[in-house]
């Protein structure tokens, strides 16, 4: 048995932005979004791009030949990025990211880079059908964040794979199979970036496929409307004739945007003849017209100085571009790091890692204390001394309190020590008790919160021959 789909869809700036980034494609056979970035780097073009080659490749498919086709239409895509920024540097920092997927009729072709998401409800129940390329999605799948802190981490919006002209960046790809009342939801993240799934299921079960879409827009309003908003919502039905004669429609910036005419990395001969599908898109330049001079583009031939200039430029931008995103992520763990450590004479929480990279410190103090490190009993300063690591800041003052407890109890064994100095010798001294971990002192510095955080240094108990 076959199936169509019933497609709603809307495309906006949303209630900050000052244009539309975000692209989307939807027909009979296939639906798509692209959500551009870079700014003045032009993420509208970006997804354009995108968007128009993914509109060009729509045809019917059926099985692993929709993630061929589909792979290599956001290939060709990603090429053309690469050609756009080499004609012009300016355009430098521009990508997209991309979701979509090509509809046989009993399955979906799907193919992702991004974090742009796909979601699938069936009989009530919500599933993503991605997986997000971002650096706190990969927080989240070492179990270092929740997801709940992945929604307010600071670099959220870091991605990891992207469509930018690059190589190395390949997009996930999958066959789903679907069934009648199956809903199927592509969004750009200025709707899943800022709506829970929970809520986006509440509403996206709505009967009324208008209802359920005008819904998720006035949520993501309602999240602050921070981003652009790109969302298609389709409904697998029975089939019907005229459900699957209805012509591919583009939405968002690719409605508007003209993709500039620019040299590619080598020479293609021209002809007068436009492939079949150039007929639907008059306002956009057809880049490769038969496909035996898209081979062409990638014929090995003798490169002039230009060109080899443009490949150096290329191979230059590439590095930058991962240079960038390995000191992004550099930052990003060390601003996860803590540990306690000694600050001069004296005991402080410290963020990063106890290091140098040359002569740069990888740490910084956030919190000093009154703890002198020369007070501390012998096994606690030399665990100050070695760095004691600590999840949190909160964490790092419950270390904190356990440490001013051994100070305290060394400085009580060292007052007692005084006072036996002066006793006579048929009245020894006896040192006060040793602190234990059910010891109640704590720190000046920790948190008034009703509870506060134990300590993971797990440090020893203290005998008064520990003492200095």
């Amino acid at each position: 048995m076959t199936f169509s789909l019933n497609t709603r869809s809307h495309s906006e700036i949303g209630l900050v932005r000052k244009n539309n980034q975000d692209s989307g494609y939807v027909s009979a056979t296939m639906l798509a979004v692209a959500d551009g970035m870079g700014g003045a780097a032009a993420g509208d073009l970006a997804s354009t791009v995108a968007i128009d080659h993914i509109s060009a490749a729509d045809a019917h498919r059926e099985g692993e030949d929709m993630l061929t086709t589909l792979a290599g239409a956001v290939a060709a895509a990603n090429d053309d990025l690469a050609d756009l920024v080499a004609w012009d540097a300016s355009l430098d920092g521009m990508g997209t990211t991309f979701c979509g997927a090509m509809f046989s009729g009993t399955q979906l072709g799907l193919v992702h880079i991004g974090d742009s998401r796909a979601y699938l409800l069936r009989n009530g129940q919500l599933s993503r059908l991605t997986h997000d390329h971002s650096w706190v999605q990969s927080l989240i799948d070492e179990g270092r964040i929740t997801p709940q802190e992945a929604a307010v981490h600071p670099h959220r919006s870091l991605l990891l794979k992207v469509l930018n002209g690059q190589a190395q960046h390949s997009p996930d790809a999958s066959l789903v199979d679907v069934r009648r009342g199956d809903r199927l939801l592509f969004c750009s993240d200025g709707l899943c970036g800022l709506v829970d799934d929970e809520t986006i299921k509440r509403l996206l079960t709505r009967p009324d496929p208008n209802e359920a879409l005008s819904r998720l827009v006035d949520a993501a309003h309602r999240a602050g409307g921070k981003d652009n908003i790109t969302i298609i919502v389709s409904d697998v039905v029975a089939q019907d004739d005229e459900l699957d004669a209805v012509e591919g429609t583009v939405i968002g910036a690719a409605a508007t945007t003209r993709i500039p005419r620019h040299e590619s990395t080598t020479e293609i001969p021209t002809t007068s003849e436009r492939p079949a599908h150039a007929a639907d898109h008059p306002s956009r330049q057809v880049l490769f017209d038969s496909e035996a001079e898209e081979s062409m583009r990638y014929a090995p031939i003798a490169k002039s100085a230009r060109q080899r200039f443009r490949s150096w430029l290329v191979v230059l931008v590439c590095i930058a571009a991962v240079l960038v995103a390995t000191i992004l992520g550099a930052r990003a763990y060390l601003r996860s790091q803590y540990y306690v450590g000694t600050s001069g004479e004296n005991v402080a929480i410290y963020q990063g890692v106890p290091e140098k990279l040359l002569w740069m410190d990888l740490h910084s103090v956030v919190e000093d204390s009154d703890i002198r490190v020369a007070d501390l009993p012998r096994d606690y300063r030399n665990r100050v001394e070695s760095s004691i690591q600590v999840p949190s800041v909160e964490s790092g003052r419950a270390t904190l309190g356990e440490l001013r407890i051994g100070e305290q109890y060394c400085r009580a064994v060292r007052d007692q020590r005084a006072r036996s100095t002066n006793m006579t010798p048929s009245a020894p001294a006896t040192p006060p008790a040793s602190p234990s971990a059910s010891a109640t002192v704590a720190p000046s510095a920790a948190p008034s919160a009703s509870s506060t955080p134990t300590s993971e240094a797990q440090l020893p108990q203290v005998q008064a021959g520990d003492c200095p």
